[in-house]
């Protein structure tokens, strides 16, 4: 059993705390030199656990005399800056009570200037940062002094960012910190990780897995988990938000102390706010917290939470991940959970201790998300975790990467080459790729190499890369990011109180006078100016901004259980009455969707002719199918007419029935019509937007000026089709391409839809709409409206859908189209 100093056993004694197996674990591998992943569940020391090897070599014991390490010994990383100023506050307790020499500091984008400066100069022993801020501090001539004696990197919560851009980024920034300090050791904590072989290669050195040991926590008390259930009603047929339940949901807060209620969206987050404190006869303290409200509003609340003074939180994912406030005593999921890892994470949040079970409610918005429910009750329960898998290091955040490595001095091209090549995100760029790359951040390609603007970095007669001028530093120091949101605008008081952001778009449809809610306020427009809307306090309530953030699928997981419970007809007896009935029906007059299959109906409706797909690959992918099944519908002259997806089902319709839907899912759709819809669509110029910026080729800031949301689109819009007429294989356009492929349209799962298509599709024909289509044709002319908007409407017109799909007085409604 590895010891802790005597300094360190004392403290947790003094608090009755018994030291876990999993924190001893990462000190023994601190001290035998090794990398660590830790995955423990929510509550476990996690933080503690990666900090216990800092915390031990400051200590009096292991010093024994000699001086404490000098300059900055530990990085910490989290994927939100509200979670490094919680972490700060949580270490700084036994740095206090035992006197260590360590001083403890934050660094992201609110930092003020003057402190970024003196901590490049005299930096802490330990810096709480992100990745972002990460990767500017390298961008600096003094990194290599700064980091040279760097002993440890802890990265927190890294399944939330690891697989994405921001991951990327960090990956990038390992490979500098590694190549500075070599003997830094790189540890990663996380309570959801679903594959952790794959998280070690990527923190590895060089991704060598077996460098990483895997260090797992120790179990905690199993979650209390249920499901909210309509009073004397039935499960909805659609709609999302769930407002059904708002007067359940205000009498479990009332019966509990504190209740963290959870949304996927931020519209959702003000709609159920809304809707709580209308219902608030009590006039009990309810508070909001999302990522467009202000930082000051923000802190405000987690304020308020930390002292207990809130008896309810409506927040969405800004508060997911590790804030520890271990007074909530109920969790609340408005609405499906998307995935059975989201869920654990934000059940974590109740009780927030190993050794007490978290409470957590689930309420589902419709009757396939009370399926999804179920599902995802069963994943807890068994612990099985989901999460998206690792891609191919992206090319704009490596060219990103490479500037801020100018910025920070000359460097050799072959030298840097092989240092990103050490990653397993970048082990896959070849030499050609990178002399592209390299090509790209000195002259912007080959068809902009003429402009002065795009000529960033020169090879000197000695070979090495330098800025062709200083000012470029600081241009890519205002401009570097990989959080591309829509552009924003400022909402704020005239006095100049910030209230937080809201979308440029929803911001541009407002006039004088106006009314919207935002930030639990009712607001009238004064005015607007050009990144500001000016509101004061009005006395009716308006609608609600909605936000084109990307949305959450349900995960392939989660996915495969939902059918398995579809496919267990003797599990169905302990589903409520009417969703049993509803899935009794749609057996008798049609089919289930079993695992492994791909069910097709088509039916007449209204003198339409719809056919419904039940592919559960989740909505990004249905969007893209049905682009591309409407397409293939009009070159075969079937008069499509439109398609509305949801996660579970696509349904289009047209004036003529499809008589054989395997035809139009064939696997050579891939490589024509989704390549020419890509092209032809605001797709990949939306993916070429985001990549031109994160690279560096469009710039959103200069000094003392932000452009607007339309400059940054024409400008973008304008390169994107000089590039595609003059230079097609540009670097950015294969860059935008792969996000196309992979994150806006989820090829991967468009791909598992065709597989099954090819030998597992059954197509049922019938009289007229199925039970099972109900809830994605209520849809219909609803589907661009921010959720929870008009699920009163949505309501009654699938009631009336319903009426007819589950009318007793008619028998089984399918028929052989052959027959005379």
């Amino acid at each position: 059993m590895e010891h802790l100093p005597p300094e360190l056993e004392g403290w947790f004694g003094e608090r009755g705390w018994r030291v876990r197996s999993h924190q001893r674990g990462m000190l023994a591998a601190a001290r035998a030199g090794r990398h660590a992943l830790l995955v423990a569940d929510t509550g476990a020391g996690k933080t503690l656990a990666g900090f216990l090897p800092t915390l031990a070599a400051f200590c009096p014991s292991v010093l024994a005399g000699a001086s404490p390490h000098d300059g900055l010994h530990t990085l910490y990383i989290s994927p939100l800056k509200a979670l490094a100023h919680d972490v700060q506050r949580g270490l700084l307790a036994p740095i206090a009570e035992l006197d260590l020499p360590i001083r403890v500091e934050t660094r992201s984008g609110d930092t003020p200037s003057d402190r970024k400066a003196r901590q490049r100069a005299r930096p802490p022993h330990v810096l709480l940062t992100t990745p972002e801020s990460l990767s500017l501090l390298l961008s600096y001539p003094e990194s290599a002094e700064l980091f040279a004696g760097l002993q440890r990197i802890v990265i927190d919560e890294v399944h939330a960012f690891a697989t994405g851009k921001r991951g990327d980024l960090l990956a990038l920034a390992l490979t500098r910190l590694q190549a500075l300090a070599p003997d830094m050791q790189r540890a990663a904590l996380s309570a959801t990780v679903a594959e952790p072989d794959s998280f070690r290669t990527w923190l590895a050195p060089g991704g060598q897995a077996g460098s990483v040991d895997l260090v797992l926590g120790e179990p905690g008390a199993p979650s209390q988990l249920s499901i909210l259930l309509p009073d004397q009603a039935r499960v909805p047929w659609g709609g999302h938000a769930a407002a059904w339940a708002v007067p359940q949901l205000y009498a479990a807060i009332r019966a509990n102390r504190t209740t963290l209620v959870f949304c996927n969206t931020r519209f959702l987050a003000e709609f159920i706010f809304e809707r709580l404190w209308d219902a608030n006869e009590d006039k009990l303290p309810i508070g909001i917290h999302h990522g467009s409200l202000s930082k000051e509003a923000r802190r405000k609340v987690e304020g308020a939470m930390a002292r207990g003074e809130l008896r309810a939180l409506v927040a969405t994912a800004s508060l997911d991940l590790g804030v520890d406030w271990g007074d909530i005593d109920l969790v609340v999921q408005m609405g499906a959970p998307k995935g059975s890892s989201r869920l654990l994470q934000r059940i974590g949040r109740a009780n927030h201790r190993l050794d007490q079970p978290s409470r957590a409610l689930l309420v589902p918005g419709n009757r396939f998300e009370f399926l999804e429910a179920i599902a995802a009750e069963q994943a807890v329960a068994e612990g099985q975790r989901d999460g998206e898998a690792f891609r191919p290091g992206g090319l704009d955040v490596l060219a990103q990467h490479v500037m801020a490595r100018a910025c920070g001095g000359p460097f050799d091209g072959a030298a840097l080459h092989a240092e990103i090549a050490s990653s397993a995100a970048y082990g896959w760029v070849d030499a050609a790729t990178w002399e592209r790359v390299l090509n790209f951040v000195a002259t912007g390609g080959y068809a902009l190499r003429a402009y002065d603007r795009f000529q960033r970095i020169v090879r000197g007669r000695d070979g090495l890369w330098r800025l062709t001028h200083p000012e470029h530093a600081a241009r890519h120091r205002l401009n570097a990011g990989i959080i591309i949101d829509a552009e924003m605008v400022d909402v704020r008081f005239r006095n100049g109180r910030s209230l937080g952001r809201v979308e440029e778009g929803f911001a541009a449809s407002l006039a004088s006078g106006d009314t919207f809610r935002f930030a639990g306020l009712d607001l009238e427009v004064e005015s607007m100016r050009e990144t500001e809307l000016l509101v004061r306090a009005a006395k009716k309530g308006g609608q609600i901004p909605s936000y084109l953030g990307q949305r959450m699928p349900l995960t392939t997981h989660l996915a495969e259980r939902v059918q398995g419970l579809l496919a267990d007809r003797a599990g169905w007896a302990r589903f409520p009455d009417d969703v049993r009935e509803w899935l009794e029906v749609q057996d008798w007059r049609s089919e289930l969707p079993a695992p492994g299959t791909l069910l097709a109906e088509s039916f007449p409706h209204e003198g339409r002719h719809y056919t419904v797909f039940y592919t559960f690959e989740g909505w990004p992918a249905h969007q893209s199918l049905g682009m591309l099944v409407t397409r293939r519908m009009e070159e075969r002259g079937l008069a499509p007419l439109g398609f509305v997806a949801n996660d579970y089902a696509l349904a289009v319709w047209g004036l003529r029935p499809i008589p054989d839907p395997a035809a139009l899912l064939s696997p050579d759709i891939l490589a024509h019509e989704f390549v020419e819809w890509v092209q032809d669509s605001y797709l990949l110029r939306r993916a070429f937007r985001e990549v031109a910026v994160i690279a560096g080729l469009v710039e959103r800031q200069h000094p003392g000026k932000r452009k607007t949301g339309r400059q940054v689109t024409f400008s973008t819009d304008l390169i994107y089709d000089v590039l595609r007429k003059y230079e097609p294989d540009h670097v950015l356009i294969e860059a935008a391409w792969a996000d196309a492929r992979s994150r806006m349209t989820d090829m991967g799962r468009l791909a598992n839809v065709l597989d099954r298509a090819a030998g597992q599709l059954r197509h049922v024909v019938l009289d007229r709409v199925s039970p099972l289509a109900v809830p994605v044709l209520a849809m219909i002319g609803r589907e661009s409206v921010a959720q929870g908007s008009t699920d009163d409407e949505l309501l009654l017109e699938a009631e009336g859908l319903a009426a007819r799909a589950m009318d007793p007085g008619e028998g089984p409604a399918r028929f052989d189209p052959d027959e005379d």
